[in-house]
This record gives C-alpha cells, sequence and structure tokens, in this order.
C-alpha cells in the first residue's frame, strides 16, 4: 500500500483519536497519495460521462473520515479499508443522485476476477455492484468485506486477512466464493 512504515500511520491515527488536531495534518500527506490511487481504481470503474473528479472524490472523503471522531482506528490497514468504504459510498450516492439506475434495467455483468483489482474495466454500473454486495453481505457479512476490501480496496490478501482477523486461506476461500456469488447474483439481475 504506502510507503511509510506502517506504525507511524498507526501513531498518528491513534494520536487523531485522542485529539491531537497535529496528528491529522501529519497524517494527511503521508496517506494522500494511496488514498488517489483507491479513488483513480474507483473513477477507472465508473462511465465516462460522470462529472465527478478523482480529487473530488478524495477530498470528500476526507471530510466524512475528519468527522469518524468515533472510530477507533485500529492501523493503516483498517483506515484503508474504512476509507475505500467511504468512497465507495460516495460514488454511490452519487450515482442514486444522478439517476442513472432504474430498478433492475440494464444491469451489467462485472467480472469479479483478480485482474479486476489491479485494472478494473471502464463502464461498471457501480450501483448494482452495491446492491449485489449488500445482498451479499446480508447472508456472508465477511465475504462481502473481502470483496469490498480486495475489488474496492486494492487490499492483498494478507492485508485482508490481517483487517478481518482470518488466515490467509479464509481470505481466498471467501474471495472465491464471493466471486462466484456475486457473478450469478449479477448476471440474473437483468432478468428479475
Amino acid at each position: 500500500m504506502i510507503s511509510q512504515p506502517p506504525q507511524e500511520v498507526t501513531q498518528l491515527l491513534h494520536a487523531w483519536r485522542r485529539g491531537d488536531g497535529a496528528a491529522l495534518d501529519r497524517l494527511v500527506p503521508i496517506v494522500y497519495d494511496e488514498l488517489r490511487r483507491l479513488a483513480r481504481c474507483y473513477m477507472a470503474r465508473e462511465r465516462a460521462r460522470n462529472t465527478l473528479q478523482t480529487t473530488a472524490l478524495i477530498h470528500e472523503a476526507y471530510l466524512r473520515l475528519v468527522d469518524a471522531h468515533q472510530v477507533d482506528w485500529k492501523n493503516r490497514v483498517h483506515f484503508f479499508a474504512i476509507s475505500s468504504t467511504v468512497m465507495r459510498r460516495i460514488l454511490v450516492e452519487f450515482a442514486r443522485a444522478r439517476g442513472r439506475h432504474k430498478r433492475g434495467a440494464g444491469a451489467r455483468n462485472v467480472t469479479f476476477d483478480d485482474a479486476a483489482v489491479i485494472a478494473p474495466g471502464p463502464g461498471e454500473d457501480l450501483v448494482s455492484v452495491d446492491e449485489a454486495l449488500e445482498a451479499l453481505a446480508a447472508i456472508e457479512p465477511r465475504q462481502a468485506k473481502v470483496v469490498e476490501m480486495r475489488f474496492f480496496g486494492g487490499m492483498t490478501e494478507e492485508e485482508t486477512a490481517e483487517m478481518l482477523g482470518v488466515s490467509t486461506d479464509t481470505v481466498l476461500r471467501d474471495w472465491k466464493k464471493a466471486k462466484l456469488w456475486l457473478w450469478r447474483e449479477m448476471k440474473q439481475g437483468g432478468r428479475k
């Protein structure tokens, strides 16, 4: 993820949680490049006509994260997991506000494979993906978290395992099961 020592980010997160405003000022430049990478991954999946810019997404996420005083930041992986969730929610809200999604109409198949984490295809319907992911979360919450962290957050198996407190093998099993479930859900989405 980022080149800074993980403990430096973790220490700054803990200081920020304790109310040290200067810690946030020191944290932002350290994590900004990784937040930008996350935002670019999200924006690459968006349709070309999307008017939301990468920088605007980062700034909106930043504003929401700054207001997250009650979060008990565990470490940098936790911070980026929360950040990726916040960015996904912002984009889904933006997509819904633009009225780009009609219930059940125009659902797209989305490929959930390992390459998607690195090089996502353009034009995927984020609202449909979000709805499928929410449905998965209702029945298999950990699998949904694995997808969120790997697909949306770009986290490795090891980082995901660390965040969830499970083994890497468990993450790999959950990833495979979730991809299959989501593929079926997305495929059926257009016929409901």
